[in-house]
């Protein structure tokens, strides 16, 4: 490829507005270019990343016995109510008419697709266990959008499913894909991605694990321990109890008069956080009656993943202005409510002199006894995990890491086989529904971790394996006749020797020609120059190290042999 005919450009800056690297020189070395928020075109550079994405993954799933297909992007509304989530997935499923005035949806992932195209041709327990996959562009009304291809609107991902006669058949075959991607995100030269356990969300089941790209622009939270590499989502991470005090007092009801917030009542008292109960207060998305008041330790937040698993419903926070509840004077004493689900959280457990609203304005007990005065029927874990706090397996300090969502796997069980009707004739003569696991990677948002972890301060450093191409051609001084025809007969060469060749043919200072090189990431820097004519050899520079080799016409292509492997 030429470089003068190559679609997008090369920017000095970085439009405003942008926060993470990968962002930002994916848009300054030509690679991708905004069309809206969360919508990107991915120029040619980054097209071809992509395929090489693509093929390293479909390679993998080959190799587990995948079978590729391709589901549609549009679905009529009637496959997705069969799965219930039609109703159930919120605004970021992206619903609309035809022009026949049916109901339809944009795809934001596959799983009722997956199970239809299932329909009919699976009957039989012999035909078991298989898994069909696809690489697709999926929709997602994502609402807030951030850092280039980390989070879009509309994105490539490989999704997988897989159907099984039983659950210990599914745990055996989501193992292998489980050690399949740490082979595909090590084939794609990420270097800090853990497995992590994750939260089910909407795709139901009851165990997930995420891969996880450490990296401080990351924006999700992985509790993680440094001793005995648990790792853990923060939605549902778990740590050990910590132990309180178990020091009774008397319970007095005290004026507080304006002190609402936390730390108002702990300057007001001349108390911590920690001997606070406090409340937090949610409605139930859709039911205008249900409300769900969680009490936890005031050094404490409330984990909403965690709290709404118990809840079986979305949930929101609560406008408190008809509900008979104190805003900033809710307690855990004699609250009543009527309908209202309440939850304590384990960080209560134990707590014997503590302070609680007083469910009326401007008042506040202390010496409040959890097991004297509250008496709940039991406790559970509804609380953030925080650094610090003990890992549940050793016992050892936890610490948190922000990390990027690069795959994740789900055991599903039979929530869409079951619900979709989906059976398969058993040697008994009985039915089952077929269990299922679904597995996805995000092929453009592992574009963008790539990048995020292979850069410096100069751009891009793409690993051998995925660069667009292996080979920054860099002729200096192209008005030179000496240094064009060797140019040009390299290129010739080496593209006929089926390396991957950018040849930079642009008349153009040496500094603006070596800016870009290093700005868009090319592994591998050949540059002529009259000097190195005049020298006898060409100048190799590895984009990575920085280390320069200098080496005959003839003998370039061997170089060049030892140097591009992946």
């Amino acid at each position: 490829m030429k470089l003068s005919k190559l679609v997008g450009e090369r920017l000095k800056d970085a439009p405003a507005g942008v926060m993470s690297k990968s962002h930002s020189y994916l848009i300054r070395a030509g690679y991708i270019k905004q069309v809206s928020n969360g919508i990107y075109t991915l120029l040619p550079p980054a097209q071809k990343i992509n395929l090489k994405l693509q093929e390293i993954i479909r390679e993998e799933m080959d190799a587990l016995g995948g079978q590729e297909c391709l589901f549609p992007v549009v679905m009529p509304k009637e496959l997705w109510e069969l799965s219930g989530r039609y109703t159930s997935v919120g605004e970021e499923l992206l619903r609309f008419k035809d022009r026949s005035d049916h109901d339809m949806v944009l795809g934001m992932t596959h799983e009722e697709a997956a199970v239809h195209a299932a329909l009919g041709s699976l009957k039989s327990y012999d035909q078991l266990p298989f898994m069909i996959y696809q690489i697709q562009t999926k929709y997602r009304d994502e609402a807030r959008p951030r850092a280039g291809l980390i989070r879009v609107k509309e994105f490539t991902m490989k999704d997988a499913y897989s159907f099984h006669e039983n659950q210990a058949d599914l745990e055996k075959y989501y193992k292998q894909v489980y050690d399949a991607y740490f082979r595909i995100f090590n084939r794609m030269g990420m270097k800090k991605v853990i497995a992590v356990h994750s939260d089910t969300g909407m795709m139901g089941g009851k165990v997930a694990d995420e891969f996880q790209l450490l990296t401080d622009v990351g924006e999700d939270t992985i509790i993680v321990c440094p001793h005995c590499d648990t790792a853990s989502n923060v939605d549902v991470a778990t740590s050990l109890p910590e132990e309180n005090d178990h020091i009774f007092g008397v319970k007095t009801e005290v004026f507080t008069g304006e002190a609402k917030t936390i730390d108002e009542v702990c300057s007001n008292l001349n108390k911590q956080p920690s001997q606070i109960a406090k409340a937090v207060c949610y409605a139930v998305v859709g039911d205008s009656v249900r409300v769900v008041i969680a009490f936890l330790r005031g050094d404490k937040e409330v984990n909403e993943a965690k709290l709404k698993a118990l809840v079986g419903a979305d949930i929101a926070i609560k406008d408190l202005a008809d509900s008979g509840l104190v805003k900033g004077n809710i307690g855990c004493v004699d609250l009543n409510i009527e309908g209202a689900e309440i939850y304590y959280d384990k960080s209560l457990e134990g707590l014997e002199s503590f302070v609680t609203g007083a469910n009326k304005e401007g008042y506040h007990y202390i010496g409040v006894s959890m097991t004297r005065d509250v008496k709940p029927e039991k406790y559970v874990d509804i609380s953030k995990v925080k650094e610090g706090e003990k890992c549940p397996v050793c016992g050892h300090e936890l610490l948190v890491k922000r990390g990027i969502e690069i795959g994740n796997i789900f055991q599903l069980g039979t929530r869409y086989t079951k619900s979709m009707g989906l059976t398969v004739s058993m040697p008994d003569g009985t039915t089952i529904n077929p269990v299922m696991g679904c597995y996805g990677i995000g092929v453009g948002r592992s574009l963008a971790s790539i990048a995020e972890e292979n850069c410096d301060e100069k751009g891009l450093v793409w690993p051998m394996s995925i660069a667009p191409w292996h080979i920054y051609l860099c002729p200096i001084r192209l008005d030179d006749e000496k240094v064009r025809a060797q140019a040009e007969r390299l290129y010739k060469r080496l593209t006929a020797e089926n390396f991957e060749v950018l040849y930079d043919d642009r008349v153009a200072s040496a500094g603006i020609k070596l800016t870009d090189s290093e700005l868009m990431g090319i592994p591998v820097r050949i540059v002529i120059s009259p000097k190195t004519i005049e020298n006898g050899n060409i100048e190799i520079t590895i984009r990575s190290t920085g280390e320069k080799f200098f080496v005959t016409e003839e003998n370039l292509s061997k170089k060049l042999d030892e140097i591009i492997v992946y």
